[in-house]
């Protein structure tokens, strides 16, 4: 008892929703000592879902191992390839063969799958341990979306930010990294930053009020959502403001996400409003950044956006390149011409 006592009170212990995952499943592992436990979860959207590896750690593993948070969907397995996984998805427990698979459920709906692998099947002391464990761990996954995400959009707050800009950049990374199961996903590509602003978004609220203000933002983030990949971070800063941190070869790549958002936007017809529009600027995450200096870039290009007429996507480099904006060697400062 004691034992499952401080395993707990470690497992409750962290705020970081990576280190949470890892430490269920090293908690399990511990108490069980099972061949290995796995938490996975869907990622993509349709035919291309596929599974992520949150945490995976063997009987005699020394630490947990997990996909890269910016891996690519078609370096991952497909939904399909693990029916057994497909079956706890869709809310039930499954035993097969010495393997166990519990649903991870939020205050919604299914988010994951837990999977034991054992020498037996688990047994029903187990099975209501884990159940209880489990338990904990979803309220601690409901305090973290509580505390991480907007209340409106869904999307991340504004003070999550700079722990996962951080964390992003804490180490370098290059060349290619291999994955236990013998994947290599590529790990040097370049971070992108842009911010997002919805055009004339005053006039929507002043005209129409702000409950069909709200369901706009709302719209808009779910645009987001389908416009960009899993692995890209969408954040809303407040207001009409969003910002996209994300990982892409270059800059034509980047700016090719941004405007597949304009236009996905341009095109939508939002209740009772009829179509708006989206500023947005951009800038690659340059080594040595603070999180507000790759803000203030992204925010000068967007202030070049607006007034240039709106419904576009600028590229800070690019501004920089012909002139329309000066970064000025003493300060940083950018400054418009």
């Amino acid at each position: 008892m004691s034992d499952l006592v401080a395993h707990l009170a470690e497992l409750t212990g962290f705020r970081d929703r990576d280190m949470l995952d890892v430490t269920l499943a090293g908690t399990l592992r511990d108490l069980l000592q099972p061949r290995s436990v796995a938490i996975y979860r869907p990622v993509g959207d349709g035919a291309e879902r596929r599974w992520m590896t949150r945490a995976r750690i063997g009987r005699h593993d020394a630490a947990a191992s997990a996909d890269s948070a910016w891996a690519e969907l078609d370096s991952l397995p497909r939904l399909g390839a693990h029916p057994a996984r497909c079956d706890a998805l869709a809310g039930s427990t499954v035993i097969h063969a010495g393997v166990t698979l519990f649903p991870l459920t939020s205050d919604r709906d299914v988010v994951g799958v837990l999977e034991i692998e054992s020498d037996a099947a688990l047994n029903d002391a187990a099975r209501r341990t884990v159940g209880s464990i489990l338990r904990i761990y979803r309220n601690l996954q409901c305090l973290l979306d509580y505390s991480e995400r907007d209340t409106l959009t869904g999307l991340l707050n504004r003070k999550t930010f700079d722990e996962t800009f951080f964390k992003a950049f804490a180490r370098p990374h290059s060349g290619v990294v291999a994955t236990d199961d013998g994947r290599r996903t590529a790990a040097g590509r370049r971070h992108w930053l842009g911010m997002i602003d919805i055009d004339h978004f005053k006039a929507v609220n002043d005209n129409h009020g702000h409950q069909i203000g709200d369901e706009v933002l709302l719209l808009v983030s779910r645009l987001m959502n389908a416009s960009f990949r899993f692995h890209d971070r969408l954040y809303r800063f407040g207001g009409e403001e969003f910002v996209v941190l994300m990982r892409c070869d270059g800059e034509r790549d980047a700016a090719h996400a941004f405007e597949r958002l304009r236009t996905n936007t341009e095109a939508y017809v939002f209740p009772q409003v009829g179509h708006i529009t989206l500023s947005a600027g951009f800038t690659e995450v340059l080594p040595g950044d603070s999180p507000s200096d790759a803000i203030e870039r992204a925010d000068r290009a967007v202030y070049c956006a607006k007034a240039r007429g709106r419904n576009q996507v600028l590229s800070h480099a690019a501004l920089v390149a012909i002139g329309a904006l000066q970064v000025s060697e003493k300060s940083g400062e950018v400054e418009l011409f």
